[in-house]
């Protein structure tokens, strides 16, 4: 299923060139990239959101012409799979229900009239998509944005991998060498499928799929400040430093009433939350409530999975199955979560403590971030109880350094938002050329060439 693109005004005007824009997985990795299309096209832009069937309502929510991809059942049964947060079988569990889909962006763009000139913009899982659509455009211009800095795979800026801490004194060619032991690994898993669907578009096999990854696109865009990571000498070029996305508005009042009327009956509550997209966190929900009853505190539990709850909540807890982060945490305590960069940099903005409980993927690299910032503790998934979560959390609440840290960093990004900047080095790393905001302003975002 998908909503046409509508026709372009002026028929004797140039035609300008299709952005399309793909993601894939949970709503932490969606949203950013709607956000993007949004921005896009209220700049002008000509934008085809391309998402998963699983995602149509998200799509649709848009309001952006969409086209979806892969089957509901199939992206369904990858989050059933409770292995999808494992440390180690989780990327395995990814990359066998992206096999089937990764033909998703090339027939997007063979759907397109001959003469439609497009781009892409995808997230960096999606890149070897965006690849076999250069058998049907070998001009296709493709841009990725990554959403934390673990994926570009530095050999400077080493803090973790996976849960394992890298001490600050491994040299770049200690880094580099555990890096080659993850990829051989790691390359023993996807390429198998991927030279597979390469070879079926005639394109020869990649010997490496992180390389891939990183040196297929024609430019590379942060969404993430430097003073969260600040770009090192081996990522790729060009490069452009985006930031944070701003908050998105929230849809609607705001918080609704039955929140309102908790939050206003007693303290600032601890929120907790392992994610939209987990189903599989029963564990967390119960040390979680469990740590409340020993520190005597208030909390809203928020998952739209309520089946991982305890059964019975007390009154002074509260499940939500969605809340705008933006209006709910300035009246937090506390935040404590799976270690997402957006959920993250919400809690940055409200200038409150963070507890981060990674499960996988780039989680473990974004807690040791921030809490190099001061702002946070991390406490790994496979070693949560209730009584190491109340220890970190009565730290966090009670301890003046992580308050203090807390009030300076959300005072920082207030003071240094620039709201466009993300979508302004977007745009021109589309392009190749300043978007329609900086041609305006006079601005140029920062691009670092090789």
């Amino acid at each position: 299923m998908s909503q046409e693109l509508p026709p372009q005004a002026g028929a004797d005007q140039p035609r300008e060139a299709l952005i399309i824009v793909a993601s894939s997985g949970t709503g932490g990795d969606m949203q950013p990239f709607i956000a993007l299309a949004r921005g896009l096209a209220a700049r002008g832009r000509r934008v085809l959101l391309l998402a998963p069937e699983l995602q149509e309502e998200m799509a649709r929510a848009a309001g952006l012409p969409y086209r979806l991809f892969g089957e509901r059942e199939q992206e369904q049964a990858v989050l059933d799979n409770p292995d999808l947060w494992h440390e180690r079988k989780g990327w395995g569990v990814l990359w066998d229900g992206l096999i089937p889909q990764l033909d998703a962006i090339r027939q997007a763009v063979q759907a397109l009239p001959e003469d439609e000139d497009c781009m892409v913009l995808c997230h960096p899982i999606l890149v070897p998509m965006a690849a076999l659509a250069r058998a049907a455009r070998p001009d296709l211009r493709i841009v990725t944005a990554y959403l934390a800095p673990s994926n570009l795979c530095s050999r400077y800026d080493l803090l973790t991998m996976g849960s394992l801490r890298i001490p600050g004194w491994l040299p770049p060619a200690g880094a580099g060498l555990l890096w080659r032991l993850l990829h051989r690994w790691f390359n023993g898993l996807t390429l198998p499928g991927l030279n597979a669907a390469r070879a079926q578009c005639g394109l020869p096999p990649a010997p490496h799929f992180f390389e891939h990854m990183l040196k297929t696109p024609n430019a590379s865009v942060s969404l993430f400040p430097r003073w969260f990571a600040a770009m090192q000498p081996d990522w790729p070029r060009p490069f452009f430093e985006g930031g944070f996305l701003p908050p998105a508005a929230p849809a609607g009042p705001g918080l609704c009433a039955e929140l309102e009327a908790f939050l206003a009956a007693g303290d600032a509550p601890i929120v907790f939350t392992p994610g939209t997209g987990h189903r599989h966190a029963a564990a967390f929900f119960d040390a979680a409530l469990r740590a409340l009853r020993r520190l005597g505190r208030r909390g809203v539990f928020v998952t739209p999975h309520a089946a991982q709850l305890p059964p019975a909540l007390p009154d002074g807890v509260l499940w939500q199955a969605h809340a705008p982060f933006t209006a709910l945490l300035p009246r937090a305590a506390a935040l404590v979560h799976h270690g997402g960069v957006s959920t993250m940099a919400d809690a940055m903005r409200a200038g409150i403590p963070q507890l981060i409980v990674p499960y996988g993927y780039d989680q473990f690299d974004n807690g040791q971030r921030a809490k190099r910032l001061g702002v946070a503790e991390v406490l790994p998934a496979e070693r949560v109880s209730a009584r190491r979560m109340e220890r970190v959390l009565g730290r966090l609440l009670s301890g003046p350094g992580a308050g203090r840290a807390c009030r300076e960093l959300a005072a920082r990004m207030e003071a240094e938002a620039e709201p466009t900047r993300a979508l302004d080095c977007v745009e021109e790393a589309l392009l190749g050329k300043p978007g329609r905001a900086a041609e305006k302003s006079g601005a140029r975002p920062a691009l670092a060439e090789g």
